[in-house]
């Protein structure tokens, strides 16, 4: 299996340029070899708009004229629906009934046709809509062009702290960690890419272990609340991860939710709690880390209200 190059992912950021937003590296007050990556500042809330444009740039424009499709829980399906927009291209995206409503309604506002089904059936059907028309399927994560343009997430993080030791990168399908593994690795051999996923949704820690795909079904993975998580991985997205992750975490739902408190009380970033599991991994499982210079990406912010009001507190 052809993994992606550092070639690619350079490509993908020349494809992205103006069209997300080169996130900074936040300092924390708390702790001095700490800094967050924060892209829950992208316009459409996560990291997942970089892959997203950077599929929709690839394609030839009788394949734009056709559309893509997609299915997603909520931020890809955002990402997907923005890049879409942006191309001019119509965009679908199947959606897992119990989603975050405010990831729906975002799609929705975003131009997108969104179609709601049990979530066990959102691959099926997207595979049929593109069946029937003709449009372009557009992965969430098992794709070279997603994984090269989430990529760009870590030539960032290199280019902005060439020091770096330890990057925590959350771990869900497995596109962000895969394409931030392949750049950190390339362009600095030394930094420890560690991946970060709930305890509640531990199939990517499993499946590395087996030395292949493990799957957890859906009944055990919605018991996290970091939805954007709960997703298995690919045969191409393990295949990365085997490559080159150096090695996996698991954290807790009250760990989780107290990162995002966090997140929200002292660093001032609004975190969905599927983007506040690499600074969980930080706060509480140092022991299990390597050393060092470490970059938490805080992967998006796209979370309901009522899910951030108990931490104001």
């Amino acid at each position: 299996m052809e993994l992606v190059s550092i070639a690619d992912v350079r490509a993908a950021a020349e494809d992205v340029a103006g069209a997300v937003v080169r996130t900074p590296l936040l300092p924390t007050l708390w702790d001095d070899e700490l800094w967050l990556k924060p892209e829950n500042l992208q316009p459409v809330g996560s990291f997942k708009l970089r892959g997203a444009t950077h599929a929709v740039a690839r394609l030839d424009p009788a394949a734009r004229s056709r559309g893509v499709v997609t299915h997603s829980s909520g931020n890809h399906g955002q990402a997907l629906a923005y890049a879409a927009r942006t191309f001019g291209v119509p965009c679908t995206v199947v959606v897992p009934e119990g989603a975050p409503r405010v990831k729906v309604d975002r799609m929705r506002t975003l131009g997108a046709d969104v179609r709601l089904v049990p979530p066990a059936r959102r691959l099926v059907e997207a595979e049929r809509i593109v069946a029937d028309t003709g449009a372009t399927l557009v992965p969430p994560f098992d794709h070279p062009w997603i994984i090269a343009g989430q990529g760009t997430v870590g030539l960032e993080i290199v280019a902005d702290l060439p020091d770096v030791d330890v990057v925590l990168v959350p771990v869900g399908g497995g596109g962000l960690s895969s394409g931030v593994a392949t750049a950190v690795k390339a362009l600095r051999p030394s930094a420890a890419v560690i991946g970060v996923e709930p305890l509640l949704a531990a199939d990517a820690r499993d499946s590395l272990a087996a030395g292949e795909v493990v799957v957890w079904e859906v009944e055990r993975t919605y018991r996290t609340c970091a939805d954007g998580l709960r997703t298995n991985l690919s045969e191409l997205t393990l295949a990365h991860l085997r490559d080159r992750l150096d090695g996996i975490v698991t954290v807790t739902e009250d760990e989780i939710v107290a990162a995002t408190g966090r997140l929200l009380r002292e660093a001032r970033l609004v975190a969905e709690p599927s983007g506040a599991v690499a600074l969980a991994a930080r706060l509480f499982h140092r022991d299990e880390l390597p050393p060092g210079r470490t970059v938490a990406v805080v992967t998006g912010g796209n979370a309901d209200p009522h899910v951030l009001a108990p931490l104001l507190g």
